[in-house]
């Protein structure tokens, strides 16, 4: 199986890694997965800005696989209400998210006299 949290920097390491993986049927009955359905696969991961994975190293803030579930879940939530820039609260952290971009820009953990500005929406996840 094609690992989609790999970086690649050439489009002849995407095509290796695409031929090199495990034939899998699609809708379609073909047995090669469709570009499309891998590019939203990838346009659907939620990023982490590098101000944001700052933060998280800074603050000593780890991210259980959990807690990134349900921060995409709740950026999938803003996207459906119209949301451009949400605060996300999973447990004690705050989250600020680019919705349209699914890039997570800043975390905080200690929200006990924060101020968030610039947001159109909250989510409490």
């Amino acid at each position: 199986m094609m690992n989609v949290n790999q970086t690649y920097t050439s489009i002849e390491q995407v095509r290796d890694q695409l031929q090199s993986a495990p034939l899998k049927s699609d809708q379609r009955g073909t047995d090669t997965p469709s570009f499309g359905n891998i590019f939203q696969e990838k346009a659907n991961e939620l990023k982490f800005s590098k101000h944001a994975s700052q933060r998280l190293e800074t603050r000593n803030i780890n991210i259980s696989e959990e807690v990134r579930e349900r921060l995409q879940d709740a950026t999938s939530q803003a996207r459906e209400k119209g949301m451009k820039e949400s605060l996300v609260l999973v447990d004690n952290l705050a989250f600020i998210v680019n919705v349209k971009s699914n890039t997570v820009v800043t975390a905080v953990n200690d929200t006990s006299h924060a101020v968030f500005t610039n947001i159109d929406g909250a989510i409490i996840n």
